[in-house]
C-alpha cells in the first residue's frame, strides 16, 4: 500500500522537476557569457518555475480550478524548458544526446502533470471540491 502524500515535495513529479532544474543549472553554467541575460536566464527560470508552480498548486487544493490552473502553468513551464533546450542544442551549447535526455525528462514531467490535471478530484481537499 502506498503512503498518502501530505506535502508537495513528496510528489514524484516534484522530484522529477527538481532533477531537471538541477541538470539545467549545471549544464547552463557552461553556456557562453553573452547568453547570461537571454538563454541562460530563460532556461533556468522556466525549469525552476516547474517546481514553484507545483508547490503553488499543492497549496491551492481547496479550489479545484486554481489547482488545475497551477498544474497547467507548471506544464507550460516544462514545455518552455523543452523549447529552450532545443535552442541550446541548436546553438551547440549542449550535445544532442543531453538535449534528448532533458527533453524526455520533461516529457515525463508533462505526462504526470496532465494526469494530475485530468484526475484533479483525487488531489482536491474534501472540504471544497468546487
Amino acid at each position: 500500500m502506498s503512503k498518502m502524500v501530505q506535502y508537495h515535495w513528496e510528489l514524484e513529479v516534484y522530484e522529477l522537476g527538481k532533477e531537471g532544474r538541477q541538470r539545467i543549472f549545471e549544464l547552463s553554467r557552461g553556456f557562453p557569457k553573452e547568453e547570461m541575460y537571454s538563454l541562460t536566464d530563460q532556461i533556468r527560470r522556466s525549469s525552476r518555475a516547474v517546481c514553484a508552480q507545483i508547490a503553488e498548486a499543492w497549496g491551492r487544493r481547496l479550489y479545484r480550478a486554481d489547482f488545475v490552473n497551477r498544474l497547467n502553468q507548471a506544464e507550460s513551464e516544462a514545455r518552455e524548458t523543452q523549447c529552450w533546450t532545443e535552442v541550446a542544442v541548436e546553438c551547440e551549447y549542449m550535445t544532442t544526446e543531453m538535449g534528448q535526455q532533458l527533453f524526455q525528462l520533461y516529457n515525463q514531467i508533462i505526462g504526470k502533470l496532465v494526469t494530475m490535471e485530468n484526475n484533479a478530484d483525487r488531489w482536491i481537499l474534501s472540504s471544497k471540491k468546487s
